[in-house]
């Protein structure tokens, strides 16, 4: 899953082949195989796509979720040639192109609004294929007045099954971000539930939600075994939520994907404040292996 430089393959070579000679099994502990990326909201937004890769680089950080709208330009107007570009520059780096980040919602009462959104959906999905990303994420959204729940909930759920098999076809994952007023986690299973294309994960998003009701093992618990390769989560420090009890959860599970900073600050310098993200990070799963 996580693209390595020349270097660092042969220094991980090297040491696996040392404690080989040495008879020792290298076993991985649970957690070992989450990494720590960037989503370019907010402090990835103003950076083009040389500047983008070149500062996560220097922060340690080694994935990104491109959201569409923002200054890397990575959108679905680029041609062949431009996406070939986009891709070479990923390959060349330390830096996964973990996907694309789009703002596509299903909950729309009008059909032609879901139909056209469903249809976008799936040109993110060829743009992330051509560009060497492994999934689009997506949004539910929200409910209408004049709707029942029920209704719109099969409706996300439908159109999500609808693009699970589209993706399936260009080896992308539909990740379905739990956002809005769809954010409280008995909701998304109920989406989850309709939506049983193996290829449909959920992007966890760390919203105030999750704590509500049971609180956050549980809610965790409806959703953990549709994760997907991708995590959400806010500045690790911030103090509304709990941030090493998620991780703690995570690391027993074993989740292999990445852990993305969705950030929420606007710092000085950006760079160091997402080094110190990655160490801060790190620092939690060691005392979640513990």
């Amino acid at each position: 899953m996580h693209h390595l430089s020349r270097r660092m393959f042969l220094e991980a070579t090297t040491a696996t082949a040392a404690l080989a000679l040495a008879g020792t099994t290298v076993r991985a502990a649970p957690g070992d195989r989450m990494a720590y990326g960037l989503v370019t909201y907010l402090w990835g937004q103003d950076w083009d796509l040389p500047t983008l890769i070149g500062n996560c680089e220097k922060a340690g950080v080694l994935g990104v979720e491109l959201r569409t709208t923002h200054a890397h330009g990575v959108e679905p107007t680029l041609n062949d040639q431009q996406r070939a570009a986009v891709r070479d520059r990923f390959a060349d780096s330390e830096v996964t192109l973990v996907g694309i980040g789009s703002n596509e919602r299903f909950d729309d009462p009008n059909p032609e609004v879901v139909r056209k959104a469903v249809d976008a959906t799936k040109e993110f999905v060829q743009l992330s294929h051509d560009v060497g990303g492994t999934g689009v994420k997506v949004k539910p959204d929200r409910f209408h007045p004049s709707v029942p729940r029920e209704k719109t909930i099969k409706q996300i759920g439908r159109s999500l099954n609808e693009l699970g098999q589209y993706a399936e076809g260009f080896g992308q994952q539909i990740r379905l971000e739990v956002h809005g007023q769809c954010a409280e986690l008995p909701t998304i299973k109920a989406i989850m539930d309709i939506a049983d294309h193996d290829n449909v994960a959920v992007c966890w998003n760390s919203n105030p939600q999750d704590l509500q009701g049971q609180g956050l093992e549980h809610n965790l618990s409806l959703v953990r075994n549709r994760f997907g390769a991708t995590c959400h989560v806010r500045e690790l420090e911030s103090p509304d939520y709990p941030y090493q009890q998620l991780i703690d959860l995570l690391v027993k599970s074993d989740y292999d994907g990445w852990i993305m900073l969705e950030s929420s600050s606007k710092p000085a310098d950006k760079v160091a404040a997402l080094a110190a993200q990655v160490a801060l990070f790190q620092e939690m799963v060691k005392k979640a292996q513990g």
